[in-house]
C-alpha cells in the first residue's frame, strides 16, 4: 500500500505539472482502490474476537402477525444470501420452514467464510419492517418483527457437556428447498435439550445420521454461545450496564412507507437506498457496528 500510495502521489505530481489531464481517471481509480484497502485493513484490526474468524450459523425466526412476519423473514434470507454471495462466502440451508401463504416460519443457513461471525455478529437482535402490506386489501401499513440470531460454528477443542438424557429428539420429512431426498423419508432431525429449552434441526443432508451429526454440532454452538452470553450478562449487571434484548428492542427498521429509509438504532447509519439493502450492501452498517464497538473497548 505504502508503494502505492507513492505511485500516485508521484502521477498527480506529474498530471499538475506537466498539465496532463488525461491521467485524472487513472489517479481517482487509484485513490478508491487504497482507500478501500485502509478501510479492509482497519476493518480486520477490530475482528480480533475470539470467535471472530469461526464460520457461523445463522437462524431467522417471524415474530407474531403470520404472513406479514413471514413474508418478512423470507426478505430477510434473501438479503443475507446476497450479502454473503457478495463476500464470496459458502451458503448451506440446513434447516428451511416454508409459511403457510408464503414467506418462511423459520430458516437456519451455515454461512462459511474468513471472519465470517466477525462480520454477522452485528446483525444479532430484532429486524423491524414498516410497509403498505401487499396481503392487505386495504393497502394498510403494517409493522412486522424479525428475530435474527447468530451464533459462531465452534471447533472441536472447545468443550460442551450434553447429557443423552437432556434431549428430545424427533424425525420429519424434509421441506421447502433442497436435494433428491426432500420430502421422501424422515431423514431430517429436530433436537429439543430440555434443561434449556433450545431447539434445533436439519433437513439438509441425505442420511438421518448426518443431520442427526450436524444438528448437534448446532447444538453444541447454541450452548456454548448460551453460557457465554450468560456470563458477559454477569459482568454487564454487576458494572450496571445490563440491558435486556427483548422482542420490539429492534436493532434495526427498515421504512419502505410514507419513505425509505434503513437505520440502525445502535450507531445511527442509515441510508435511503432500501433497495440496495435488500439486494445485500449491508457493509455500511457493519462497519459503523464494529467501529463502535471497537471505540468502546
Amino acid at each position: 500500500m505504502e508503494n502505492q500510495e507513492v505511485e500516485l502521489s508521484g502521477l498527480l505530481e506529474m498530471a499538475v505539472s506537466e498539465g496532463e489531464e488525461e491521467l485524472l481517471p487513472e489517479i481517482c481509480d487509484g485513490v478508491k482502490e487504497l482507500t478501500k484497502k485502509i478501510n479492509d485493513l482497519e476493518l480486520n484490526t477490530m475482528l480480533n474476537g475470539e470467535h471472530d474468524r469461526f464460520n457461523v450459523y445463522l437462524t431467522i425466526h417471524p415474530g407474531a402477525g403470520g404472513t406479514e412476519s413471514q413474508d418478512w423473514a423470507e426478505m430477510l434470507l434473501r438479503m443475507y444470501v446476497r450479502w454473503a454471495e457478495r463476500k464470496g462466502f459458502k451458503v448451506e440451508f440446513l434447516d428451511y420452514q416454508p409459511g403457510d401463504e408464503a414467506g418462511v416460519k423459520s430458516v437456519t443457513l451455515q454461512i462459511s467464510g474468513e471472519n465470517a461471525f466477525g462480520y454477522l455478529r452485528s446483525e444479532k437482535g430484532v429486524h423491524r419492517l414498516v410497509r403498505i402490506s401487499p396481503f392487505d386489501a386495504s393497502g394498510r401499513r403494517h409493522t412486522s418483527f424479525t428475530s435474527v440470531d447468530i451464533v459462531p460454528e465452534i471447533d472441536d477443542t472447545i468443550e460442551v457437556e450434553i447429557r443423552p438424557e437432556d434431549l428430545k429428539i424427533d424425525t420429519y420429512r424434509s421441506s421447502g428447498a433442497g436435494g433428491q431426498h426432500v420430502n421422501k423419508t424422515e431423514s431430517a432431525i429436530r433436537i429439543t435439550h430440555l434443561p434449556s429449552g433450545i431447539v434445533v434441526a436439519c433437513q439438509n443432508e441425505r442420511s438421518q445420521f448426518q443431520n442427526r451429526d450436524r444438528a448437534m454440532q448446532m447444538l453444541r454452538a447454541k450452548l456454548f454461545e448460551k453460557y457465554r452470553q450468560e456470563q458477559e450478562a454477569k459482568i454487564a449487571q454487576i458494572k450496571g450496564e445490563y440491558t435486556e434484548i427483548a422482542w420490539g428492542n429492534q436493532i434495526r427498521s427498515y421504512v419502505f412507507c410514507p419513505y425509505t429509509m434503513v437505520k440502525d438504532h445502535r450507531t445511527e447509519a442509515e441510508t435511503g437506498n432500501i433497495q440496495a439493502v435488500m439486494d445485500g450492501e449491508l457493509d455500511s452498517f457493519i462497519e459503523a457496528y464494529l467501529k463502535s464497538e471497537f471505540n468502546k473497548s
